[in-house]
């Protein structure tokens, strides 16, 4: 259990406690002695927060108050956070932190309630800090705060069995059965929060009953509604705070309440009032300038030297806008709570080290002897200490009537405006049906622009079977348009070529070794082919999608669906294209600052293709010479043998035409990646291996079998989708996915063979058991026998690990086989041995071969013994005759 305090406490509490000697005056000795932080005047501050973006600007902004207004005593941040979450937190040098374990998601209940972390991380600290045992007066406050002058409990009043607390009206359930169901003591139940400032004894004895009462109300959820609990959601977000209130009145605590200490900024203060804290739960404006501190829940803001929040408008400025003297002290508050917040983040971001920033007017205005008088440590004035008279019961009762009928009015006005909503919601909704019906009018009156889809092969068995699968998915999708192969093959591979009617194709000299440097590199058949291809067809359509072999089409791609147009490309993340940000970039194009990491999937209007072709070869052939810089912190290539030069070909030619693409999460989906909920993904790219269960899929394992010329054979059917079990809802999906490709590529096999009119599998017998057993089914492939081989670390899967390291297998397949150099498929089935035998002839088979040696031996010997025969005879009847 992580219970060490991140920095030395007493030094903090030394230091806080000499400025706060300095910043104060008057008093007599005992507040004095008091002030030097010992016995029995020791204080300790404390929040609650958990490990978030969200509340890490918010522990700098409190914890850089504290100090500003010089608060005695250490200040120690409460964390909550699961094991996961603290495996990526980089904010544990914050602020002085106790790590407490998550109750965000109930150990027992399964509730996720993050609230409960408050008296939970109390309840742990009391229990495991040394700080707990040397304490004699606690400050509890929320990380949304500022502090503007010091909190000193016996100052404020608190004394053991009376704790200070601040007004929270609105907690309605203390006055009636919410009280009553959840305490024996409902008259003492006190309507409190925010700031709590009490001697440690009572917290000992309050803590464990703060966390069992908030674990109660939060199981009532009959009694969440508003009219009971206040919570205009209904929803029991407030229940940690009648957690507090119903076990304050349980143990017998009883509040001095003060409406004048803390102020949310946009409040007006009371005149004669000084706030010693602010606390920036709710929206505050000042003319067209706000802030809400939950349009900031997901901003890294900590961490990104130089910013800050919106600077708001400038003291003098305030003068102009507000002529009544309290509404201005009002704006004045708003102005110094934001400017403590950035003072705070440039502090911070000083102290990380991060790059001083350009000066500016509001950088200046931050260090200013302006601000800083602005901003001094406050002093409590007398009205500022005056708690709240204890009513008598009529004025209680008269409140609460007061208090319900505000109520039931502003219910009312909710009911009200909730229905005029609906109304406004209803009109726009209909509005906006009828746009949709007009677009789509429009959409159907206006012809869509002609397709045409485009891959590029090479004249190998592999890319056969590839073709195959990709050509009958392409059928099956509804994809408009034309597909057409491009073919790369040298004079002698086309001569004996078996493969021309698996596709329409387009035949283009092969690049595989290129006819000017000798290097062998098959990828720049792609950017090759496309460029032959444009030469030399002549086509009217509008825009080209360009596929790799090895894919799976399951729907139709688009250029309307996918928002392409001229100058503007649509394509799929490859982020494992480090060269785009580093001086690969730089070096191959006048803008690196455009360079996408893209590929797989491209949809490029034909204008932008005929400029583009050409450069995409001439980059590529650049990338690849450069050998200096194919190291893989360069690249991102973990083989440094410059695979990938073709993408980067690719995405160095697009940003030197400067064309910027619609990237894409939707389109495309390796199997074996576990799916995002809802997505219709329209290609599968089966490029590394995937499994599900016993059974998995390598396209690797099948580059050197001849598939489609063997009829009737198919890869190892996938498992039957009612096998899978649906324990976990991503891989049920997961798997189902990789089932429909392993499918998907039998079906288009199967389809294949009924075009070529292969002989019906059934009529297919063996003579020699052709009356003991039927006729065998279609042959199922087994993957070629490999030899062992030294194991090499296998590529992580997509979802734990970085997109870099699975480079040199997102192409596979993207290279012919050759016995003298590395190529792709070498490169992606490095983990196994790389040579592949013949399937292995079965026992019937060579049963059956002995038979036939044998029947054809005695065949032969029956011919022979007859002729031997006859001349024998003929030979005797001569003799006979002479004699």
């Amino acid at each position: 259990m992580a219970t060490a305090l991140k920095f030395p406490s007493l030094l903090v509490a030394v230091v806080a406690v000499a400025a706060a000697i300095l910043s104060m005056s008057g008093g007599d000795a005992q507040e004095s002695e008091a002030v030097a932080g010992t016995a029995p005047y020791r204080i300790h501050t404390l929040f609650s927060v958990e490990c978030q973006n969200y509340f890490d600007w918010q522990t700098v902004g409190l914890v850089h108050s504290f100090r500003k207004a010089h608060q005695p005593g250490p200040i120690t941040r409460l964390l909550s956070c699961t094991d996961e979450q603290k495996k990526n937190y980089g904010g544990m040098d914050l602020a002085p932190t106790l790590e407490v374990p998550s109750m965000s998601l109930h150990p027992k209940t399964g509730d996720w309630y993050p609230a409960i972390n408050k008296p939970a991380g109390i309840v742990h600290w009391l229990k495991h800090s040394k700080d707990a045992e040397n304490v004699d007066w606690v400050v509890i406050l929320d990380a949304d705060m500022i502090i503007r002058g010091p909190i000193i409990p016996w100052e404020l009043g608190a004394e053991k069995g009376k704790p200070v607390a601040a007004y929270y009206g609105y907690l309605v359930g203390c006055d009636n059965i919410l009280a009553k169901l959840h305490t024996k003591h409902p008259e003492i139940c006190d309507k409190v929060g925010g700031l709590l400032a009490m001697h440690i004894d009572d917290l000992r004895a309050l803590a464990p009953m703060w966390l069992s009462k908030t674990e109660e109300v939060r199981a009532d959820k009959d009694h969440w509604p508003t009219n009971y609990t206040g919570d205009i959601y209904g929803m029991g977000w407030i229940s940690e705070m009648y957690g507090y209130s119903f076990g304050a009145a349980e143990v017998g605590l009883r509040h001095k309440i003060t409406d004048n200490l803390m102020i949310y900024p946009g409040y007006i203060p009371r005149e004669g009032v000084e706030p010693i804290l602010m606390h920036y739960g709710l929206t505050f404006s000042i003319g067209n300038w706000s802030f809400s501190k939950l349009q900031h829940h997901e901003d890294n803001i900590v961490y990104d030297c130089g910013r800050l929040f919106p600077e708001p408008p400038y003291p003098r400025e305030l003068t102009a806008i507000e002529s009544d003297p309290n509404k201005r002290r009002a704006l004045f508050l708003d102005i110094e709570c934001m400017n403590t917040l950035n003072e705070g983040l440039l502090l911070h971001h000083a102290a990380r080290g991060c790059p001083k920033p350009k000066w500016s007017k509001y950088l200046s205005f931050l260090k200013s002897n302006k601000f800083a008088e602005l901003t001094r440590p406050k002093k409590l004035t007398p009205k500022s200490r005056q708690m709240m008279e204890v009513v008598v019961k009529q004025q209680k009762q008269e409140v609460a009537e007061l208090d319900k009928q505000k109520q039931k009015q502003e219910q009312e006005a909710a009911e009200l405006a909730k229905q005029k909503q609906k109304q406004e919601q209803e009109a726009a909704e209909l509005a906006k049906q009828k746009q949709k019906q007009e677009q789509e009018a429009a959409e159907l009156a206006k012809p869509h622009p002609k397709i045409h889809t485009l891959f590029s092969t090479e004249c190998t068995p592999y890319f056969d079977w590839q073709t195959v699968g990709l050509v009958h998915s392409f059928h099956k999708s509804g994809q408009p348009g034309e597909i057409t192969r491009l073919l790369s093959c040298t004079d002698e591979d086309l001569n004996s070529y078996k493969g021309h009617d698996l596709a329409p194709t387009h035949y283009v000299p092969s690049m595989s070794r290129h006819p000017l440097t000798g290097d062998w590199y098959p990828a720049i058949n792609k950017p090759a082919a496309v460029l032959h291809w444009m030469n030399h067809v002549k086509t009217d359509a509008e825009y080209i999608v360009i596929l790799d072999a090895d894919m799976i089409m399951r729907g139709p791609i688009t250029p309307w669906e996918f928002n392409a147009d001229k100058g503007r490309p649509v394509s799929t993340p490859y982020d494992y294209l480090i060269g785009c940000d580093n001086e690969l970039a730089k070096a191959h194009t006048r803008h690196p600052e455009a360079c996408d990491k893209v590929g797989g999937v491209i949809i490029m209007h034909v204008r932008d293709l005929k400029r583009f072709a050409l450069l995409w070869l001439h980059k590529t052939e650049e990338v690849r010479a450069d050998v200096g810089h194919w190291s893989k912190d360069i690249t991102g290539d973990i083989y440094e043998a410059g695979w990938i030069s073709e993408m980067y070909g690719y995405s160095f030619a697009a940003a030197e035409m400067n064309l910027r693409h619609v990237i894409s999460k939707d389109m495309l989906i390796y199997p074996g990646y576990n799916p995002v909920p809802g997505v219709n993904y329209r290609v599968f790219h089966y490029g590394l291996e995937f499994r599900v269960g016993n059974w998995n899929f390598d396209k690797a394992k099948w580059r050197r079998m001849d598939i489609v010329n063997k009829c009737w054979a198919k890869f190892p059917d996938p498992p039957d989708p009612s096998t899978l079990k649906r324990a976990d809802e991503d891989s049920f999906q997961r798997d189902l996915l990789s089932i429909e490709c392993g499918k998907a590529l039998n079906e288009a096999l199967q389809s294949h063979y009924e075009r070529r009119k292969c002989p019906d599998p059934n009529t297919l017998s063996n003579p020699v058991r052709e009356q003991a057993k039927p006729a065998p089914n279609p042959p199922s492939l087994s993957p070629p026998i490999r030899k062992k081989t030294p194991e090499i670390t296998s590529l992580p899967p997509p979802d734990r690990g970085p997109l870099n390291e699975i480079t040199a297998s997102r192409k596979i397949g993207k290279i012919d086989d050759v016995d003298d150099a590395l190529t792709h498929e070498d490169v992606a089935v490095k983990n196994e041995s790389r040579e592949i035998t013949p399937p292995i002839e079965t026992n019937e088979n060579q049963t059956f071969g002995f038979m036939r040696f044998w029947i054809i031996g005695l065949w032969g010997f029956s011919i022979l013994s007859f002729f031997v025969v006859m001349a024998m005879m003929i030979s005797r009847q001569k003799g006979q005759r002479k004699r």
